[in-house]
């Protein structure tokens, strides 16, 4: 990992032998056998994570990690003892520590905790970053995100916005069409005239026709008066056919007419009315696959993709999923009345781990119900659904799922055990429910750790 990493210790040998084997493993490692200078260097200097001794004789590691943590307190701290017990593990938490491990560390273990504590500084970087991104972050209408994907779409959208050409809009549910096509047509010639929009698989087959076309009065049961079709109410502005690959193959070659030839036949009519709109049709099936499978009309088919834009899946979007995170939570805090300002590092993990089948649409979903459900002015994982609440995928230094054995199963076991106590302040009938046990077995663990406290 590309990362910056303070050491201190005031044995040197130890200083040089971890600077060794961690810029082995690719990071930036600088060090000293003073506490004292280590905040000198923070004035000046932007470390990204501070491994530090816990014996030292010039300051203690807990008394220089409570230092760090009160005027740095996004730097992580790493401290290293050579007592692995429990007073002095609760001790190290206390003191704001980010971990701890015992001395002298093994390298594989030490790098897999700053990979993992630089990680998380940065997204709580990222993450107070965004409140103030998100207005300037509008690439293209209400379009939000900053992605290399959605980059490519915005210069798509420019160069396309102010033609009558016919667009054709693909991509996952959830990705966004609507706005696309909304988006184009506000910023279109025909900005002023409506913009219709149809649900093409919402529609009974049997009404769909008059739907879009009209109809005259007595031309079916219950067509008791006249009435203008979806078409015609489109007139001089935009008409978004939403899922258009449901289209039934009967009615495929009136619109296919209606775009070649600009005049609308209302259902039972004897005559032709013209009509000028510029149509978007957006669908989630593979359009292309549909004319093989002679589902879709071939010709029709090219006269809706005169323009393609495709819409990238959330999972390939990046950080778009962190400032669209934030978005929503300004949205439904306001709606919610509520004082939710953003994401803790935790939670944005989660969600930046997660595969969002459902796209932007989950994405918002899930942050709405976030919104009502916390209790502080950041959203924590528990506010998130049940899914993003198992544990996350332990990842290494490098970005890869670790597969060294870095610690035994006892101590993951009893670290767990300490971090889970120490978030809910001791309360152990709690720490029982989270860890799943009753609190008998919990007592006999915290015996097993050389403690009844």
């Amino acid at each position: 990992m590309n990362a910056r990493i303070l050491v201190v210790d005031d044995d040197a040998d130890m200083c040089r032998l971890l600077e060794l084997d961690l810029s082995q493993r690719g990071f930036h490692v600088r060090w000293t056998t003073s506490a004292a200078e280590v905040l000198e260097i923070l004035a000046t200097a932007e470390p990204e994570a501070i491994v530090t001794d816990i014996g030292m004789d010039e300051m203690t590691g807990l008394e220089l990690c409570e230092r760090i943590t009160t005027d740095r307190p996004d730097v992580p701290v790493i401290v290293l003892t050579a007592f692995g017990n429990l007073e002095m593990a609760v001790g190290a938490l206390r003191a704001g520590a980010y971990d701890f491990l015992t001395k002298p560390p093994d390298a594989d273990a030490l790098a897999f905790a700053l990979g993992r504590a630089v990680e998380h500084a940065r997204l709580r970087h990222e993450v107070k970053r965004l409140s103030r991104a998100v207005e300037a972050a509008h690439g293209f209408g209400e379009l939000l995100g900053t992605s290399a994907p959605m980059q490519r779409v915005y210069d798509l959208l420019e160069r396309v916005a102010s033609s009558d050409a016919s667009v054709l809009i693909t991509g996952e549910s959830g990705t966004g069409k609507e706005l696309v096509a909304r988006a184009l047509h506000r910023h279109g010639r025909r900005s002023e005239g409506p913009f219709v929009a149809v649900n093409c698989a919402a529609v009974p087959e049997a009404l769909l026709e008059s739907e879009l076309f009209g109809h005259v009065r007595g031309a079916f049961t219950d067509a008791r008066a006249d009435r203008r079709g979806l078409f015609l109410q489109a007139h001089g502005g935009t008409l978004f056919l939403d899922e258009v690959g449901e289209l039934p193959l009967p009615l495929q070659p009136k619109l296919l007419r209606v775009l070649q030839e600009r005049v609308v036949r209302p259902v039972g009519a004897d005559e032709e009315i013209a009509c000028d709109v510029r149509l978007m049709a957006a669908s989630n099936r593979d359009l292309d696959a549909e004319v093989q499978e002679k589902r879709f009309r071939e010709d029709l088919f090219y006269r809706l993709n005169v323009i393609r834009v495709a819409m990238p899946p959330l999972r390939a979007r990046g950080n778009d999923v962190l400032l669209l995170a934030q978005h929503f939570i300004e949205c439904a805090a306001t709606q919610a009345g509520k004082a939710v300002r953003g994401l803790s590092a935790r939670a944005a993990e989660r969600l930046q781990d997660h595969a969002w089948p459902g796209n932007v649409r989950e994405l918002q979903n899930c942050i709405e119900r976030a919104v009502v459900l916390a209790r502080h002015a950041e959203i924590a994982v528990d506010d998130l659904p049940e899914k993003f609440r198992g544990a996350r995928p332990a990842r290494g230094a490098g970005g890869r799922v670790s597969g060294a054995k870095l610690v035994s199963l006892e101590e993951i076991e009893q670290r767990h055990i300490l971090q889970v106590l120490e978030s809910v302040r001791g309360n152990r009938t709690r720490a029982a429910e989270i860890l799943g046990v009753d609190r008998k077995t919990l007592y006999r663990k915290l015996e097993q750790y050389g403690t009844r406290s």
